[in-house]
């Protein structure tokens, strides 16, 4: 699995997603279950899969889809 099959895999179990709905568009709060405690949930396992400890200003810079991509490339994480 790619590092951006594992990203999209995240994002569709932890916020009860389909495929389509990954994008651009795809923002804090743009869904129901993307709230604080799903934000939550959605960094704690980025973490987990990609071995890597957000700092807090990632953690509350992460506001989509696309940019929890250029965070995670901060760590060295390839897409």
């Amino acid at each position: 699995m790619t590092n951006e099959e594992l990203y999209n895999q995240i994002f569709i179990e932890t916020l009860e997603l389909e495929k389509d709905q990954l994008g651009d568009d795809l923002v804090y709060q743009s869904v129901s279950n993307w709230d604080s405690v799903g934000h939550m949930q959605l960094t704690s396992a980025l973490e987990d899969a990609f071995d890597v400890m957000l700092d807090t200003d990632d953690i509350i810079d992460f506001s989509s889809y696309v940019i929890g991509k250029g965070i995670l490339e901060k760590y060295g994480v390839e897409f």
